[in-house]
């Protein structure tokens, strides 16, 4: 039998600590083999292109000539003089208030619903399925379901009995409206999906001890169900907001005659300005701008999603 003496002997320890870096330095190794290619193509297909295009805002760059002038901070200059920006962000904040609040109400108001019934999963089915199909796709669909004939006035004019065509991507009160309607019935199912999702994590006890004692629906939903169910609802936000601000397929599909439509969105007037006016300089200061607010919005909730979860546990 070795002594203890022997075991705790500072050469012995140093011998073992060594060995213990020489392990973990393997591993680390293995580690990193394994996600080198996957960190090779986030750096070539994502890092290098953002890069590219926050040095492209500070040039010159028009269609084929002025890559290599230096413009400083002349086309951020420009956005605060040019109104269609200035039209572009506002609209692109009423789109991003609209792709929140809506998916998310209708969304919890499904999961609520469907938690307890027979047949969950088909409905689940039913309403996720817009979800797998190309916005360019459902734009397209819906755009002939808000045309002067299409299905929408078709209904109204059989309900109502007189002639209904009115243009609903072609009036500024409603186009909005239009198009938010349609971001909702394509995005309702993913988010109803991960309201699920926070709903079967909930505990059943707390529940169960508040029927007991008495308490109504209403009251275990504003008590127990919510403040539980609040750090998924912080995640379907997150993802709803950076949506909201880079949707562009459904904008342009349906209302693509910019500018000058209460649609025109930052996503949409950076495409604009790049490839209709070959601006790419100018577009890539938008394509900055629109980034720095998607990241400055998404790192503000995810402190607040971080924060209850703490407060939660």
């Amino acid at each position: 039998m070795i002594p203890a003496s022997v075991l705790l002997s500072p050469q012995v320890l140093k011998e073992a600590r060594r060995r213990e870096r020489r392990v973990a330095w393997r591993q680390t190794r293995i580690a990193w083999l394994f996600i080198a290619p996957a960190v090779l193509m986030v750096a070539l297909f994502l890092l290098a292109p953002v890069v590219f295009n926050v040095i492209l805002s500070f040039t010159k760059w028009q269609k084929f000539t002025g890559i290599d002038q230096f413009a400083g901070f002349n086309n951020y200059a420009r956005l605060f003089r040019v109104p269609y920006f200035s039209e572009a962000l506002g609209n692109t904040a009423v789109w991003v208030v609209g792709a929140v609040i809506f998916p998310l109400a209708v969304g919890l108001g499904l999961a609520l619903l469907l938690r307890n019934i027979p047949f969950q999963e088909t409905f689940k089915s039913l309403f996720f399925l817009p979800r797998v199909l190309a916005p360019t796709a459902v734009g397209a669909v819906w755009y002939y379901v808000y045309a002067p004939r299409g299905v929408l006035n078709s209904v109204i004019t059989g309900a109502t009995g007189s002639p209904f065509d009115y243009g609903w991507l072609y009036s500024p009160d409603t186009v909005t409206g239009s198009v938010i309607v349609t971001f909702v019935w394509q995005t309702l199912g993913i988010t109803m999906v991960l309201l699920l999702l926070g709903l079967a994590a909930i505990p059943r006890d707390p529940i169960e001890a508040a029927r007991v004692d008495g308490a109504s629906s209403g009251q275990i939903f504003r008590h127990i169900i919510w403040p539980l169910l609040l750090p998924t609802v912080l995640v379907v936000t997150i993802l709803n907001v950076a949506a909201g601000f880079t949707t562009f397929d459904l904008l342009w599909v349906m209302a693509g005659d910019y500018p000058g439509k209460r649609t025109l969105s930052l996503a949409v007037y950076m495409y604009y300005e790049s490839f209709s006016n070959g601006a790419w300089a100018y577009g890539s200061a938008v394509a900055v701008v629109l980034g720095a607010m998607v990241i400055a919005v998404s790192a503000l909730l995810a402190v607040v999603q971080s924060r209850v979860s703490r407060n939660i546990r």
